[in-house]
C-alpha cells in the first residue's frame, strides 16, 4: 500500500522530480499516438509521425520491432525518458494487443502509476479490464484519458458510469468536454478553471488556453456558442453534485481516478494530462523485497530486472536488461553485486532510451529505468545491489494458456533452435518446456499471436524457419513439495513431466480433471499456475 506522503522523509530533489508510469489500453484506443505526443511535448522528438503513415521517416518511434511496424501494434514494451517542465518522466510502453505476453504484467511491477486510455466511443473494453486488475493488485494510482473526443463519442456521464461500475473505482473529472465529434470545441479544465480550445488546423500545435474566473465568467460566451455553454454549465453542476471532488490521497491509494478528455491525434488534452502526472502523480515509491522494503532515498543503489529484450539492434546480437532503480544514485562504471550469481558486475555502458534511440546514461536515480546490455547474465527478477543480498518480490510468471510443440524446418538445426528458444524463455517472451520423454520442445504462451511473433522472430534473428504444431497438452503447472514426494511423483508420471528453462519441474496436462485428480491424490504436492521470478 502507498503510505501517506506526510510520514515519509522528503526525497532528494532529483528523485522527487521523477515520475515513472505506464500507459495501458485496449488496442486502437490511441496509446501509441498518446505516447508520441508525450515525446513531442517533452521535446524528445521533433515531429509526431502517424502510426500508420507511409514511409520509414514517419514511423512511430516507439514501435521498433519489424512485426509491430507491419501491424501497427506495439508488441514489446520499451521505456523512454524525457523531461517535461521540472519533472523527469520515465514512460514505460506496454503492449496493448489482446494476445500480448505477460511482459505487460511485469512492466506494471516497475512503475509507480498508470495512465489508462479509453476510446470515447467504445468505453471500457476487455483488455483494459484485464490490465486494470493488475494495477489493482498493486494499488497503483491510475489517471484516465478519454481519447477520440473529436469523433462521435458516448455521453460523458455514461463513460464515467461505465468506468465506475466496471472497474469499481471512483472517478472525478479533471476536465469536461464541450461538444463532441464535429462540434467538439475543447474542454473546461476543472482543476484550474481554464478554457482549453482545440486547434484543428495544426495537429502538432498545443491548443490555446484561456484563464477564466469560474463558469459565470462572461468571457466564456466569446468562445463557446450559447447552446453549448448552457449544456456545459448544466452538466458541470450535475457532475459536482454526483461525482467526488479530486482528492490526491484517495488517488494515490488507488481508489479514485481523475479523468481528462481529449484527442491525442490533435494534441488536445495531452498537455493537461502531463501536467496532472507531474503535479499529482506519485514520486518513486518504496519497493518490496523478501528481506525488507527498499526506500528510494537510501544511499545505496538497488534495482531489479523486469524485462529482457534480445536483438534490439539487429546489427549487434545484444540483449538489454531493463532495470528499475529502486534506490540510490547510480553512476556509470559502478560495480554492482548480481545477487543470483553472487558476482560483481561493472556497469560500464548503461543506456537510457529516447524512443528507439539510446544514449549512454552517465547517471540515474531511484525511479529511473536504465538498460544494461549483457550477454545473457541478467534475467527477469534479478537484483543488482551495492552488496546487499536482496530478492525483490512481486514479479510474476504465469502458466501459459496455450501450448504447442515446435520443430525446426531443418532437423540438423535442432541445437540452434534450442539456443533461440532458451533466449526467448529468458526474455520472458514464452515458456519453453523440455519433456522428460522424447525430443523436441513444447512452447507455451498467453495468447495465440505470440506463436506468430516467435516464429517470425526466430526466422528473422536466427535465419531458422520453424513450425508450431498442436500439442496433446493444454496446460502446465509448476510442481513443488518435499523432495522425496516430488521425485516419486515424477517417476510415476514421466509422460507428463517437463522442465522449464530454469530447470524447475512442470506437470503438463490435457484436462483440468488431471489437475484436480493430482490435487486430491497428492495433498503433499502443490501445483501452481504462477511462479515468482525470484532467484
Amino acid at each position: 500500500m502507498l503510505q501517506t506522503p506526510t510520514n515519509r522523509p522528503t526525497l532528494p530533489a532529483e528523485i522527487a522530480r521523477r515520475r515513472t508510469f505506464a500507459i495501458i489500453s485496449h488496442p486502437d484506443a490511441g496509446k501509441t499516438t498518446l505516447t508520441e505526443k508525450f515525446l513531442l511535448f517533452g521535446g524528445a522528438i521533433q515531429m509526431a509521425g502517424q502510426v500508420r503513415a507511409k514511409g520509414e521517416a514517419r514511423r512511430t518511434r516507439s514501435d521498433f520491432m519489424k512485426m509491430e511496424q507491419d501491424r501497427g501494434i506495439s508488441v514489446s514494451a520499451s521505456a523512454m525518458s524525457f523531461d517535461f517542465g521540472k519533472y523527469r518522466f520515465n514512460l514505460v510502453d506496454t503492449p496493448g494487443h489482446s494476445d500480448f505476453s505477460e511482459d505487460t504484467y511485469r512492466t506494471l511491477t516497475a512503475v509507480d502509476a498508470a495512465i489508462m486510455v479509453i476510446d470515447g466511443a467504445k468505453g471500457v473494453e476487455s483488455q483494459t479490464r484485464k490490465l486494470f486488475e493488475v494495477c489493482r493488485l498493486r494499488d497503483l494510482p491510475i489517471l484516465t484519458f478519454c481519447n477520440k473526443m473529436d469523433r462521435e463519442a458516448r455521453d460523458t456521464f455514461e463513460i464515467i458510469d461505465e468506468i465506475q461500475e466496471n472497474l469499481a473505482i471512483d472517478v472525478t473529472p479533471a476536465s469536461w468536454p464541450i461538444g463532441m465529434g464535429r462540434d467538439f470545441l475543447g474542454c473546461y479544465d476543472i482543476l484550474h478553471d481554464r478554457l482549453e480550445l482545440m486547434d484543428r488546423a495544426d495537429r502538432n500545435r498545443v491548443a490555446e488556453s484561456i484563464k477564466i474566473e469560474g463558469l459565470d465568467d462572461p468571457k466564456l460566451a466569446d468562445h463557446v456558442p450559447a447552446a453549448q455553454l448552457e449544456k456545459l454549465r448544466e452538466e458541470l453542476e450535475m457532475a459536482r453534485e454526483l461525482l467526488p471532488a479530486f482528492d490526491r490521497q484517495a488517488f494515490l491509494e488507488g481508489h479514485l481516478t481523475p479523468i481528462w478528455f481529449g484527442s491525442a491525434i490533435n494534441s488536445f488534452g495531452v498537455k493537461e494530462l502531463m501536467t496532472g502526472i507531474g503535479d499529482y502523480g506519485p514520486e518513486p515509491q518504496p519497493q518490496n523485497a523478501t528481506e525488507r522494503q527498499i526506500a528510494p532515498d537510501e544511499d545505496k543503489v538497488a534495482g531489479f530486472v523486469f524485462k529482457v529484450q534480445a536483438n534490439m539492434d539487429p546489427k549487434h546480437r545484444d540483449r538489454v536488461a531493463f532495470v528499475r532503480l529502486a534506490s540510490g544514485h547510480f553512476e556509470r562504471g559502478m560495480k554492482l553485486l548480481h545477487v543470483r550469481s553472487k558476482k560483481q558486475m561493472a556497469i560500464s555502458n548503461p543506456v537510457l532510451f529516447l524512443a528507439a534511440d539510446r544514449e549512454l546514461a552517465e547517471e540515474a536515480w531511484a525511479g529511473d529505468i536504465i538498460g544494461i546490455p549483457n550477454h545473457g547474465q541478467l534475467r527477469i527478477g534479478d537484483a543488482l545491489t551495492e552488496g546487499e543480498a536482496l530478492r525483490f518480490t512481486g514479479i510474476p510468471s504465469f502458466a501459459p494458456e496455450l501450448l504447442q510443440s515446435v520443430r525446426a524446418g531443418d532437423p540438423l538445426k535442432a541445437k540452434h533452435l534450442e539456443k533461440a528458444l532458451m533466449q526467448f524463455a529468458e526474455e520472458g517472451a514464452a515458456k519453453v518446456f523440455k519433456p522428460s520423454i522424447g525430443s523436441g520442445f513444447i512452447v507455451g504462451v498467453v495468447g495465440a499471436l505470440q506463436f506468430e511473433v516467435l516464429a517470425s522472430r526466430i526466422e528473422l534473428e536466427y535465419s531458422l524457419p520453424v513450425r508450431f504444431e498442436s500439442s496433446q497438452f493444454t496446460s502446465a503447472r509448476w510442481v513443488t513439495g518435499p523432495k522425496a514426494d516430488v521425485d516419486k511423483f515424477v517417476n510415476s508420471n514421466k509422460g507428463h513431466i517437463a522442465h522449464d528453462h530454469d530447470g524447475d519441474i512442470v506437470y503438463l496436462t490435457r484436462l483440468q480433471w488431471d489437475i484436480d485428480r493430482i490435487t486430491r491424490d497428492h495433498p503433499e504436492l502443490k501445483l501452481s499456475a504462477t511462479k515468482e521470478m525470484m532467484v
